[in-house]
């Protein structure tokens, strides 16, 4: 597992990334109830009904006040939204699975979500057309963004500007249940952010 910066004694602003199909979701989810703060999910922000896409200066919008509270925990990997986002975190976790585990993830998710109608956000609804035939695929975005967001996030890690950031980088599963047992009692925080 690695670990840079700083290890603060409470979480209160989190950041979960990964290339999709990694569990961020279920990984902020698991820490806003862990911690009893807010679960943000950009992808929940960004698709309005029937899959339309938001504008920049609505999600803007939207994400501004999602973050006006002190406690959070945020899933997603907008760049457009990084800088503002991260300026604000104190912990990025990032789930830097490899990818025949990411793409065997994906697709148990994906044909679940299709057999079973599972609603993600305002009544969106995946399909085996979408999944499997369409040029926004899913799993095709995951195959040709995996390589990029490796390089992307190893950079960035390491940048200056983000120094004030403690950065959590988990490779397995295990790794995974094993930093989010160390969130201990101790860090459970009095109010939701």
């Amino acid at each position: 597992m690695g670990v840079s910066n700083r290890q603060p004694a409470v979480h209160r602003r989190i950041v979960v990334i990964g290339t999709s199909g990694s569990g961020k979701t279920t990984l902020a989810r698991n820490i806003a109830h862990r911690l009893g703060i807010k679960h943000i999910e950009l992808d929940e922000l960004h698709f309005g009904p029937n899959w339309t896409e938001v504008s920049e200066e609505v999600m803007q919008q939207r994400l501004v006040g999602a973050l006006a509270g002190d406690c959070w925990v945020v899933d997603g990997n907008y760049g457009l939204l990084r800088d503002y986002i991260w300026s604000r975190a104190e912990t990025i976790v990032w789930l830097n699975f490899s990818l025949p585990l990411i793409m065997a993830r994906l697709t148990r998710r994906t044909f679940r979500h299709v057999f079973k109608h599972e609603e993600l956000w305002h009544g969106n609804r995946e399909s085996l057309r979408m999944a499997l035939m369409s040029r926004d695929s899913i799993l095709l975005w995951a195959l040709t963004t995996y390589r990029r967001r490796r390089k992307e996030y190893s950079f960035l890690f390491g940048s200056p500007q983000y120094a004030h950031i403690n950065f959590v980088e988990l490779h397995t599963p295990r790794q995974v249940r094993e930093w989010l047992e160390s969130l201990t009692q101790h860090h459970r925080l009095p109010t939701r952010g």
